[in-house]
């Protein structure tokens, strides 16, 4: 490695400014874009609510599983290859993340045909497993398909909206993510209602949305870009790389696929109750999806500054970002949790007029919201884990809060308990879960932070 490789990047947005400024400026163009990415699965649920169709709900909502397993699998090289090119610009090394952030593009897009394809092959049985029955199956394959032939572009979507943050382009990565989104609501109502296309034309829209973001945001790491690349020639990354990356990455994918089994269990669990339970919880999923990526916006918002000030050594700007993230994070924990509680029927009612569905899922939404606190607090120990490259401590909350513990949490409360059983499962796994974060904070994150400035 040559001393120029060496040398710290000129301008880096990461040394000028104070951590609260550097923070507002990194973190709120990123809960606006997160929150925003919802909005491709909301304008599916809005429009398609809009027809009465509660067994058409239902369809699409068995769906929300696959869309979950495909973000899982994008973000494997998307969250693991941020967190390493964030150490590496803190080390001042310019060409290993040239090349692994061209890796983490085309590796990404590959991996996305190979996966549409056998999705495709595989799709009555996967369908089944999902939970669809006579009513729904329809509705199901044909969001299915389409989701399918668009994996490619839905899990390279997350490659450069992250990466670009490590570089400190929040504005431009959001500007990618809102794009897709606005492509996504012209085309639903046109493609949903005009065309007369159903849950098909809802997931053509929500494709055609992805397949802009990656486009725009291909173009900006071509045009802006410092330190980023998208050039074959340089795509590469060694074994040690690759094993920093996947060591972060796959157990967020992990914990995305857990999450997917969860809510495949969880529909499993209230079919007995009628459709139009299921219906109520896709559309509370959802809802509540609203607020965590508003929390995970914040959290992660401040990982490049974690990631980059721990490749720089600089343990004073460390301690300083994690005492001001507990403070942001938390009131806004707290400030969700009071709205949503108290306007969660009118909430509902803005996706669907059906008093049943209003009223189960208000239940339904105050359960899943009464622990946002401790998610906050859990997520932000995660993206801590993830940005220094504590692997284990990293994989344990990974897997935990919406996986391992949600699951036997779940299994257990429905036995126990039954429909109020699957309603409360979510919050006791969320307090079991920051009980772990805090373990895991106070025995080996803690450490990690406290070496002296070097800077």
């Amino acid at each position: 490695m040559t001393d120029t490789t060496k040398e710290r990047m000129p301008e880096n947005v990461f040394e000028t400014g104070n951590i609260p400024g550097l923070y507002v400026k990194l973190a709120l163009p990123l809960v606006f874009s997160m929150t925003v990415t919802l909005v491709y699965n909301l304008a599916d649920t809005f429009f398609v609510a809009r027809t009465n169709n509660t067994d058409l709900v239902a369809g699409v909502s068995l769906c929300v599983p696959l869309f979950t397993f495909l973000m899982a699998l994008g973000n494997i090289l998307a969250q693991g290859g941020s967190s390493l090119i964030s150490r590496l610009m803190g080390q001042g090394n310019r060409e290993s993340v040239r090349r692994v952030s061209s890796f983490c593009f085309y590796a990404t897009l590959l991996s996305g045909v190979a996966v549409g394809t056998v999705l495709l092959i595989s799709r009555v049985p996967m369908l089944q497993l999902l939970g669809t029955d006579s009513d729904t199956f329809s509705y199901a394959s044909d969001y299915f398909i389409w989701l399918a032939i668009g994996s490619p572009f839905i899990m390279a979507s997350f490659i450069h909206s992250n990466l670009l943050r490590s570089e400190g382009m929040s504005a431009e990565s959001m500007f990618g993510t809102v794009g897709g989104a606005v492509v996504n609501i012209v085309l639903d109502p046109l493609l949903i209602s005009v065309a007369g296309l159903g849950a098909a034309g809802a997931a053509i829209a929500t494709v055609i949305g992805y397949v802009f973001s990656v486009a725009f945001l291909f173009v900006i790491v071509r045009t802006k870009s410092r330190m980023l690349s998208v050039s074959v020639r340089k795509c590469g990354a060694t074994a040690l790389e690759l094993r920093n990356m996947f060591g972060i990455g796959l157990p967020a994918a992990v914990s995305n696929i857990m999450q997917s089994v969860a809510v495949i269990l969880m529909n499993q669990f209230l079919l007995p109750f009628g459709n139009g339970k299921i219906a109520a919880m896709g559309i509370v999923l959802k809802v509540n999806m609203i607020a965590l990526l508003v929390l995970t916006g914040l959290t992660f918002g401040g990982q490049p500054m974690f990631g980059y000030y721990y490749g720089a050594k600089d343990g004073k700007k460390l301690k300083e970002l994690l005492f001001f993230c507990l403070k942001i994070i938390g009131l806004s924990a707290l400030v969700l949790t009071v709205l949503i509680f108290a306007f969660a029927p009118r909430l509902l009612a803005c996706f669907m007029d059906n008093s049943q569905i209003i009223s189960d899922g208000t239940v339904m939404l105050r359960w899943q919201v009464v622990t946002m606190p401790l998610v906050g607090l859990i997520l932000l120990m995660t993206i801590i884990c993830q940005a220094i490259g504590e692997i284990p401590g990293s994989f344990i909350l990974s897997v935990s809060r919406q996986g391992a513990v949600f699951l036997l949490v779940l299994v257990i409360a429905r036995l126990a308990l039954g429909y109020t059983g699957v309603l409360i499962s979510q919050a006791v796994s969320d307090a079991l879960t920051a009980a772990l974060a805090a373990c895991i904070f106070a025995f080996r994150v803690r450490k990690e932070l406290s070496f002296e400035n070097e800077t």
